[in-house]
């Protein structure tokens, strides 16, 4: 079983955001990137599939600050083949752009299975996975928490709201959005990701020029402004009450 996996940096956002000085994308200058959160979850449930059944895992991510750690971390936890598209993506590209550069190096590798993140907290355009599976022309399957995979096919469990489970079984090669891996991203040692730094090796792959057509326009980007702040109510259960009470009759509520 060939299984790619797509994983991108995007911002942390315990930092602050600032935008820079062109008024329409992030400040990318002091920005820190961690790796998207449901991308780690597809690595894991890669691996996972890996283990239960044979074959090889490749994670492909594009190159900007930080990219080495996230591809050495994946071959600490059990990644086979480590692949870096190399371009213009320091600046940041739309999901367009980024799903065309990951289609051209994803056809050469004639996978099985492709899994990514089902979205990141960047995405202005539309998820990388529908995208991708867009340009390769192979079905799509989203918000997935598990992969079981038998002769050809892969039965995905998908959840929708309410607590409903639907199981949907697609014809392989395809592409699956994972919204949880089956069990919660491994932790490795930093001492395990060192030996992968002096073991493992990441391949590049040149982007070709980056294509954002069909992505959203901006035309401006604003900081978010305070709203109206909170009423903190001060006092013992009775007085607390007897204001909530009042509050309330006020709204209308009462």
């Amino acid at each position: 079983m060939n299984i790619i996996i797509l994983a991108k940096l995007v911002p942390d956002l315990v930092e602050e955001l600032t935008i820079d000085p062109s008024g329409v994308a992030l400040d990318m200058a002091w920005l820190r990137l961690i790796i998207n959160e449901f991308d780690d979850h597809a690595i894991e449930q890669g691996i996972l599939l890996k283990e239960r059944g044979g074959g090889q895992v490749t994670v492909i991510a594009p190159d900007v600050e930080g990219v080495d750690d996230l591809l050495f971390t994946a071959a600490a936890k059990g990644a086979d083949r480590l692949i870096k598209i190399t371009g213009d993506f320091a600046g940041g590209v739309n999901n367009h752009a980024l799903a065309r550069a990951f289609a051209a190096v994803v056809k050469e590798l004639q996978p099985d299975l492709v899994l990514t993140g089902v979205q990141a907290n960047n995405d202005l355009d539309g998820s990388v996975g529908p995208l991708l599976a867009g340009c390769l022309e192979m079905p799509y399957v989203g918000y997935v928490s598990g992969i079981t995979l038998n002769d050809g096919k892969s039965k995905a469990r998908k959840e929708y709201p309410g607590g409903l489970i639907a199981e949907m079984e697609v014809a392989l090669p395809a592409v699956i959005g994972i919204q949880a891996a089956e069990q919660p991203p491994r932790y490795v040692a930093v001492s395990k990701v060192r030996q992968m730094m002096k073991t493992s090796a990441i391949e590049e792959r040149a982007a070709s020029e980056l294509d954002p057509s069909g992505g959203a326009a901006i035309s401006r980007m604003f900081q978010a402004e305070a709203g109206q702040r909170a009423t903190m109510v001060t006092g013992n259960a009775d007085e607390v009450a007897a204001k909530l009470v009042g509050i309330f009759k006020e709204l209308g509520v009462l």
